[in-house]
């Protein structure tokens, strides 16, 4: 008796294990409440072993194409020349079918029968396939009928790329893609990412991104591999704080000392994170964060790692860290940047005081930091607070307390805040930055009003006035501020 996993296509290629009995449950639970895919109904039970069905005469002339003629010979012991024996132990079913026809929709059939290695067995075994998916699989070879719900669809997928049927795989993905939550995204990026799905795979993490403490707050969050966390731990995109993400990856960890039977200590936490500990992006955390029954109160940080982030939260000059202070941006497109100054000169100098200019826009963008001008003596680092103002209502709308290391030249250098600053058309900003530092460039011959179009051809403008008051003489003609960083 021959076996599915010998044809001689299949022994030349990698076929990825089939999804495991929980994660297929898994997997199901999720999706139980998405209906079938449209048009369709519920797979007919499969047939039991030793199914034998008799000839029926003349039965090509009440099919009217061949269709319905193919059709006809689904799942049906009439002409078969092959059987499957589909599943394990009492699970299995004897399935009969027809070369030619699976050889016509599957290169992986095609080897199997007729290739070097050709199999001459009438019946072959396939362990690691479900019943219900190969006949999935098999109705669509022959009628191009798409029957898929939310308890074969995972299946069906394995099944349609084990035996190389594209088309098939394709309706499974957009199956899932139509039916892809905030609640599942977890669950189906694992699968995406077991079946080599990049399509599925993104649009997954596009949702994470945009509801990313609803899809972490999800029960399959916990059920992920570490490498699908270090991919989501990678991204610049999500929409949290990093506090409460950090809260979600000391969950996961306490649910993969569980799968791994390790006592949930902070020591076999650190040790189940492993490459994705430096990925949490602890600098983006306020001091509170931190210290109040956060990370320093964890275990999953080192007292090297404690000592070092609390002298970053509060000293100047900062020293510096292991971790990425990048700031996590939710924001769609372009970056894009302006700058508001024709000419640059020599030495502007810092009290204390901070320089200030009062802008507005013509339409609704996000500041994500600005560029500032460094030192005139070469190598520098300096200490600075960013910030924005809503300037008539005085209010805080965005800061950082942070440093920036120069390399002398007349370049800006970048300057981010924590988390993006929505600005509206038409009202009035205040952008503020408070240096501590040697003698700088600064810029001179100053726009009042400068306009940036993106590469799509959006056309955003900025209106700069003078700030009133002492900015440390910034103003529209001279100063600091050079440059402003925006999405649009």
């Amino acid at each position: 008796m021959a076996t599915g996993g010998r044809s001689a296509l299949e022994s030349n290629q990698e076929v990825r294990e089939a999804p495991s009995n929980s994660a297929q449950s898994g997997a199901a639970a999720v999706l139980a409440n998405m209906p079938p895919s449209s048009g369709s109904a519920p797979p007919a039970s499969p047939p039991v072993l030793g199914l034998h069905r008799e000839p029926m005469y003349n039965w090509q002339a009440t099919k009217n194409s061949l269709k319905e003629r193919f059709a006809f010979l689904f799942n049906n012991e009439l002409l078969s020349d092959v059987r499957f024996i589909v599943g394990k132990g009492r699970q299995a079913q004897r399935i009969p079918a027809h070369k030619f026809v699976l050889a016509a929709g599957s290169a992986v059939f095609d080897a199997m029968f007729n290739g070097g290695m050709a199999t001459t067995s009438a019946e072959i075994e396939l362990p690691d396939v479900e019943p219900a998916a190969f006949l999935a699989l098999l109705r669509f070879l022959y009628s191009d009928e798409v029957h898929i719900g939310p308890e074969t669809v995972m299946t069906t997928l394995y099944t349609a790329k084990k035996y190389a049927v594209p088309a098939l795989e394709g309706y499974c993905v957009e199956f899932l893609t139509k039916h892809l939550r905030a609640d599942n995204a977890f669950m189906l990026l694992t699968q995406a990412r077991l079946f080599d799905e990049p399509q599925l795979a993104s649009l997954c993490l596009d949702t994470i991104d945009k509801s990313t403490a609803d899809a972490i707050n999800a029960e399959g969050f916990t059920d992920i591999d570490l490498d699908t966390l270090c991919a989501v731990l990678q991204r610049d995109t999500l929409s949290i704080r990093e506090n409460r993400l950090f809260g979600a990856v000391v969950r996961w960890a306490e649910a993969e000392c569980y799968r791994q039977q390790l006592p949930a200590t902070p020591e076999n936490k650190q040790k189940v994170l492993g490459k994705a500990r430096p990925l949490i992006r602890f600098p983006l955390m306020t001091v509170e964060e931190f210290a109040a029954a956060g990370p320093a109160q964890s275990g999953i940080l080192i007292d090297r790692e404690v000592v070092n982030l609390f002298l970053h939260f509060t000293v100047n000059p900062k020293p510096r860290v292991e971790y990425i202070d990048r700031p996590r941006c939710c924001l769609r497109g372009e970056e894009c940047s302006i700058n508001r100054f024709q000419q640059v000169e020599s030495r502007w100098g810092y009290t204390g005081t901070s320089d200030r200019i009062r802008f507005n826009v013509n339409r609704r963008i996000s500041i994500v930091g600005f560029g500032l001008y460094g030192s005139i003596h070469g190598p520098t680092d300096y200490q600075v607070n960013i910030q924005i103002l809503e300037s008539d209502k005085r209010i805080t709308l965005g800061q950082n307390d942070t440093g920036f290391s120069c390399d002398g030249t007349e370049t800006t250098f970048r300057v981010m805040f924590k988390e993006p600053v929505e600005i509206l058309p038409n009202v009035s900003y205040t952008a503020c930055a408070t240096l501590k530092g040697p003698d700088s460039h600064y810029g001179t011959k100053g726009y009042k009003m400068v306009t940036q179009e993106s590469s799509v051809g959006t056309k955003t403008s900025f209106f700069f006035f003078s700030s009133p008051g002492n900015n440390n003489g910034t103003s529209v003609e001279d100063g600091q501020i050079p440059e402003i960083i925006y999405y649009t």
